[in-house]
């Protein structure tokens, strides 16, 4: 089993004592495990030019594989965050402890028989949240995640897409979970926006005609798909230009608002549903892009990793990630960590035009990831 792993439905044993590197979750480190190398593969390792490592490997990697795997949120509270999202029908799919350094990881994801990654590896699936604890908050009554739509502004939700919206909603209201918009608030009433325990925004969408599901009283977990994240982005053009051409998203829709001065643009990775109807895909990434911004001096958004603190990154799993992280070389992207950076070499984080942080890492369908054995 791999270290670390929890299969969904599994026990969890703390992890044994490791090697480990630390990267940037809040104010504690992101700590992956890393198992301890034998000599004899570090010698290894020296013996190989690593320009000519990426040269064999360049062309190995298909972004075509790639998958928008999570977006992380910090959280003060795991029991009372755990809990609302498996209100939402999600499950724990995998999950890091590490007490040393006194944070944990939770990765939740849908995995029943009906979900689109059911039973899957945590590194080949799309649409989880992983939600990021640094011990003692919960009891810290000064601390509170930056959600992102108070200034300074980013980050702005996270999506789940489900069958009949009415009786949705009414579930969460019957559970005591606080709305930021109901859906007979303003014009906009095929949408709303439930609040989780930090007050991050949770969208609500319908998978079916809203009209159809009026008098409809049930809704059914199994159906519902963690759809998509949004971020605000300062030029939509290089904004586009960096998920498609670098990252290797495709453009699933659009969708223009001339009268409020804003767009929006849906991209992910797989083929783009007919008639851009979107509701039941996962693993999108909703860019907005407000006019006028892009003409602004400097920065214009946070990428929550500044003070204040709360989103995190989104992460991308790939194929081969020697292979990919070369590729992001030879396309000139900006790093906050290098694959080579540190001893940790099984995750790279690349910054896009807004310096949001994508996380990159092994989809362990294809291979195990650096550095782990």
């Amino acid at each position: 089993m791999r270290l670390g792993y929890r299969p969904a439905g599994a026990r969890l044993a703390r992890l044994p004592s490791v090697a480990a590197v630390m990267w940037g979750h809040g104010d504690k480190s992101h700590v992956r495990p890393s198992c301890p190398i034998k000599v004899d593969c570090i010698i290894l390792a020296i013996s190989i030019n690593p320009s000519r490592a990426y040269a064999t490997t360049a062309k190995m990697t298909d972004t075509s594989k790639y998958k928008l795997n999570h977006s992380m949120l910090r959280v003060k509270d795991p029991k009372a965050s755990v809990a609302f999202y498996e209100h939402l029908g999600m499950k724990l799919v995998n999950q890091f402890t590490f007490p040393d350094n006194k944070f944990d990881l939770y990765f939740l994801a849908y995995d029943s028989p009906r979900a689109v990654s059911h039973g899957n590896h945590w590194t080949d699936r799309e649409g989880i949240i992983e939600l990021t604890h640094n011990y003692g908050t919960e009891n810290d009554p000064n601390y509170k995640s930056h959600n992102g739509n108070r200034e300074p502004k980013g980050f702005g939700h996270v999506c789940i897409s489900v069958d009949n919206i009415q009786a949705a909603c009414q579930r969460l209201t019957d559970a005591g979970y606080k709305f930021q918009k109901r859906l007979e608030d303003g014009r906009m009433r095929h949408i709303a926006f439930a609040l989780d325990p930090d007050e991050y925004w949770v969208e609500i969408i319908a998978q079916n005609p809203v009209e159809a599901t009026e008098n409809v009283t049930t809704t059914d977990l199994e159906t519902y798909r963690m759809n998509h994240t949004m971020i605000r982005v300062k030029d939509k053009d290089a904004s586009l230009k960096f998920y498609q051409d670098v990252l290797g998203m495709k453009l699933m829709r659009t969708a223009e608002n001339p009268s409020a001065e804003f767009n929006l643009y849906f991209l992910g990775y797989g083929e783009a549903p007919a008639e851009g109807k979107t509701a039941g895909k996962e693993g999108l990434l909703e860019l907005t892009w407000n006019y006028g911004t892009e003409k602004q001096e400097g920065k214009v958004y946070h990428n929550g990793n500044d003070q204040p603190q709360g989103f995190g990154h989104v992460c991308v799993s790939v194929d081969d990630l020697n292979a990919a992280c070369q590729r992001f070389d030879e396309k000139g992207v900006n790093w906050k960590k290098r694959l080579t950076d540190g001893r940790m070499r099984n995750v790279a984080f690349v910054l896009d035009p807004d310096d949001y942080w994508i996380e990159v890492i092994q989809n362990e369908k294809y291979g195990k990831p650096p550095g782990q054995y």
